[in-house]
């Protein structure tokens, strides 16, 4: 089928592209948020395809995955139908709630009968209010890097975008006391200046990087620290389990699911993780042991074939949902009816 998406979250498009469909992408030619292609840092299949504005009008689309509530208007201006109206749709939340008591969040897409909320993980769907609108989730899915864990350099790797503008949300003010037990090295988008602004010689800035490159870098730490307090449940994460480095999470949000007793060290105690950081540093076989527990239960747990599964029976729910209901409009050649 074809599967329009916006490319917004590289990490689980990278894995959502490598399913059995053509997956169109909006592309415009200033690739701003409404018009990012195929990016460079992703290795992506020939099944992903750019596409126009203009070429969309006269292409039959199946599905539309919407990412955010602005996509509802400019799919329905691109393509001359509206999305769980006239062509089948799912909303895909990303993210758990922001701001104010997190269990009385209101989505924006509740009380909707039109449209699927899918979440990518469960505590999301817990903590978002939708109302009436159907959920479900399909949890992450990674495509395997294969395991590359060396360890060769004592230090701990860290992965966040905006450390310094998201502050506290991606626990940027931990990480002076996680560096005094090991030097970190932190990679990802503005993150240039981190160790001057946290007056912290040992919290180095690596910057933003390919992703082969990055997992590359990653795999040379001794350990991989996830200082998030308020995240989904960060993809990089998942992708260091899977390179096989041994992790020290913050048991935040959904972290407590991805590192289970033995694949991993996962507390909201901070002292422990400090400690847990530097036995990890100071023990190689054990780090090499501890990662590779991790490896197995994320190949298990967020293996892409689970992930693309779960993703066919959602699309497959919705287009039989929509064709029960008549709405769905048949595969026209030529411009299709605007409303």
């Amino acid at each position: 089928m074809n599967v329009l998406l916006w490319h917004v979250h590289g990490s689980w498009t990278t894995a959502f592209v490598h399913g059995p469909h053509r997956y169109l992408l909006p592309t415009l030619p200033e690739r701003g948020p409404w018009g990012g292609g195929r990016p460079a840092a992703w290795n992506w299949p020939a099944s992903a395809v750019e596409t126009s504005p203009e070429e969309l009008v006269d292409t039959d689309v199946d599905v539309v995955v919407l990412q955010r509530p602005e996509e509802i208007d400019l799919a329905e201006r691109w393509l001359g139908r509206r999305p769980g109206r006239d062509v089948p749709a799912v909303f895909l939340e990303h993210n758990a709630p922001r701001g104010g008591p997190a269990a009385s969040s209101r989505h924006p897409m509740a009380d909707r009968d039109d449209l699927l909320l899918v979440h990518v993980t469960h505590f999301n769907d817990l903590m978002w209010d939708a109302g009436s609108t159907a959920t479900t989730v399909v949890e992450h899915g990674i495509v395997d890097p294969g395991h590359r864990y060396t360890g060769e350099l004592e230090a701990a790797a860290v992965c966040v975008n905006e450390p310094v503008r998201r502050g506290r949300v991606t626990g940027t003010d931990l990480l002076p006391r996680f560096a005094r037990a090991v030097p970190l090295d932190v990679f990802g988008m503005g993150t240039d200046g981190l160790g001057a602004h946290l007056g912290c010689a040992d919290v180095r800035a690596v910057g933003d990087l390919p992703q082969h490159l990055m997992h590359d870098q990653l795999a040379r730490r001794r350990v991989y620290l996830h200082p998030m307090r308020w995240t989904s449940l960060g993809l990089s994460l998942l992708e260091a389990m899977h390179l096989g480095i041994p992790v020290v999470a913050l048991a935040t949000t959904e972290a407590h699911e991805a590192v289970p007793p033995g694949a991993g060290v996962c507390s909201t105690d901070v002292d422990r993780l400090v400690r847990e950081l530097r036995a990890l540093a100071d023990e190689p076989d054990r780090a090499r042991a501890v990662g590779a527990a991790g490896r197995a239960h994320v190949l298990h747990r967020y293996g892409l074939d689970r992930f693309l599964t779960g993703w066919d029976a959602v699309l497959g729910r919705v287009l039989e949902t929509h064709d029960r209901r008549g709405a769905r409009q048949p595969a026209v050649a030529g411009r299709p009816e605007r409303r």
